[in-house]
């Protein structure tokens, strides 16, 4: 059969993912990789996960670990979020969560709410590569939101309605985001809620990164802020999504969103129809290993990122010739690269893998408009220091050699 007559139009939207790609080369064992944005997995709490699901299946809760569940999410697990939202100023009841399959199912469904075709999302420049595929199936339009900029309401709504639709979200990571490890500041933040009360849409925070600060001063999520001007979630624009995929294990997947009792009330019937719930024996065994060992596990985690992060902040310094700058991120698992105009990642990526066997993702993919070629992600997160030291050594002895051609 020739399926391309009964396709609807929005399959001509969705491309593969250059990280899911890249992924691959982790099976070939003379590439150093900086490219996958994961966790290290022998970080993993695995003896207590382990344990967690032994304990569960043994137990007189076997039967209802391997059962069908509420969609809303296995409630102990609710209850165990609400109370760490209201650690960083998001008081908040179980009624207020939804439980999802990795925070990226929380942006399709996002998406799926609240876009129409045509319609504008307003997210960074660059910005994550799985946003962007989650929200294309739905046909959008996207424009640059920079926090605190110089554009008003009514440029973005004007452009909106010439394209035939209007704004409906803001989409952004404020801490140490994916791709750039950069964090927003508290007045960048206030700036976006400006804007989206000015333009009356809703905000969708990715907090995917939130617990792996390394150093500096925390600052409240967007949602935390909202709630100190109207003092009621209820009565808040913003959709927090969050998830255990960077802390505990992505395997998993396992989610969760924030916001008001009237929106999750919609996104739980997304989620009845779409796949009933998430698993149930995962969602147990999290909320365990969650109630048992978050907090010094997450710590460990901080420990061994930082040291990684601080190892390759140096070898850049180092390897890197002139004109090539990076971020210094405070957190998360990224680095990102800028080169000099005139040279390109995705040519980078492709002599690199060839001669010096290095992988990283090319910073293209993370801009809606494919621009910026000269631009690339590094992560630190699965590297330990020899890698790192070679890797750089390696990537900066070809952008040198580059730069004399």
């Amino acid at each position: 059969m020739d399926w391309h007559h009964v396709l609807a139009g929005r399959t001509g939207r969705m491309k593969a993912s250059e990280i899911r790609e890249l992924l691959k080369l982790l099976d070939q064992p003379d590439i150093i990789s900086f490219a996958g944005g994961i966790p290290d997995p022998k970080l993993f709490p695995t003896a207590a996960f382990s344990d967690a699901m032994a304990d569960v299946l043994s137990g007189p809760g076997a039967g209802a670990a391997l059962q069908y569940s509420v969609s809303e999410g296995y409630r102990p697990l609710r209850d165990w979020i609400a109370v760490e939202m209201g650690r960083i100023g998001v008081p908040c009841d179980a009624d207020n969560i939804l439980i999802t399959s990795g925070s990226q199912q929380a942006l399709d469904y996002l998406a799926k709410l609240m876009i129409n075709p045509g319609d504008t999302v307003l997210l960074g420049w660059p910005t994550y590569l799985g946003a962007l595929g989650a929200f294309n199936a739905y046909e959008p339009r996207f424009d640059q939101l920079v926090p605190g900029g110089n554009r008003g309401a009514a440029d973005y709504a004007a452009a909106a309605e010439t394209a035939g639709g209007r704004v409906k979200f803001a989409y952004l990571s404020v801490d140490f985001a994916n791709p750039t490890g950069e964090t927003l500041s508290r007045r960048q933040r206030e700036a976006v809620l400006d804007l989206a009360e000015a333009l009356d849409i809703a905000i969708v925070e990715d907090a995917a990164y939130q617990s792996l600060r390394y150093d500096g001063e925390a600052v409240p999520p967007i949602l935390a802020l909202e709630l100190e001007r109207t003092g009621d979630l209820e009565a808040c624009r913003t959709l927090y999504c969050g998830s255990f995929s960077k802390s505990l294990s992505p395997g998993l997947r396992v989610g969760w969103v924030v916001g008001a009792k009237s929106v999750i009330s919609r996104l739980v019937l997304m989620k009845q129809a779409a796949d009933l719930h998430s698993a149930t024996l995962n969602q147990i065994a999290t909320q365990r290993v969650a109630q048992s060992c978050f907090k010094d596990h997450v710590a460990n985690l901080r420990a061994v990122y930082s040291a990684r992060r601080d190892h390759m902040l140096d070898a850049l310094g180092r390897h890197m010739p002139n004109g090539v700058t990076w971020t210094r991120p405070e957190g998360g698992m990224f680095i990102w690269v800028t080169l000099p105009v005139g040279l390109d990642g995705a040519d980078l990526l492709a002599r690199s893998l060839e001669t010096e066997r290095v992988a990283f993702v090319p910073g293209r993919a993370f801009f809606a408009d494919g621009s910026n070629g000269n631009t690339l992600r590094l992560s630190f997160s699965c590297a330990d220091e020899a890698m790192i030291e070679e890797g750089i050594s390696r990537l900066g002895r070809l952008i040198r050699g580059q730069l004399r051609t």
